[in-house]
């Protein structure tokens, strides 16, 4: 069977296939509904570009939430806002500047790349 590409990461070189995407959305939107994340649900994230932000993406999607991605790029009172706009209680970020920034916010619940993929979290999972 011929597997299909639907991501190389400009980074690494690392290739996404259509199986693979659907593999990792699939075990990251059961995690997202053991989290708490309800149909319609705003989920924040701010990933850069590449696998994580599509697999993270497709979860969102799958778990029935609502996919509000942010830049990682924004500076702290930019990501502050709209973080603040979102009303989001769930966000998935490995970015620092994002994580402070959600500190006044209703965001309660926090996963990492990692905690969203089944390996051991390496920032909190909750507030």
């Amino acid at each position: 069977m011929d597997q299909r590409i639907v991501m190389v990461d400009s980074g690494t070189g690392l290739k996404l296939t259509e199986e693979q995407l659907d593999e990792r959305s699939a075990v990251a939107a059961v995690r997202l509904r053991h989290k708490g994340v309800r149909a319609g649900d705003t989920v924040l994230i701010c990933l850069p570009v590449g696998p994580d932000l599509l697999v993270a993406t497709h979860a969102v999607i799958a778990a029935d939430g609502v996919a509000w991605p942010l830049p990682v790029d924004l500076d702290q009172a930019t990501l502050r806002d709209r973080i603040q706009e979102s009303a989001a209680r769930v966000m998935i970020s490995n970015v620092q500047r994002a994580l402070d920034a959600a500190e006044e916010s209703r965001v309660r619940i926090v996963m990492s790349v990692a905690e969203l993929s089944g390996a051991s979290p390496s920032c909190p999972t909750g507030r």
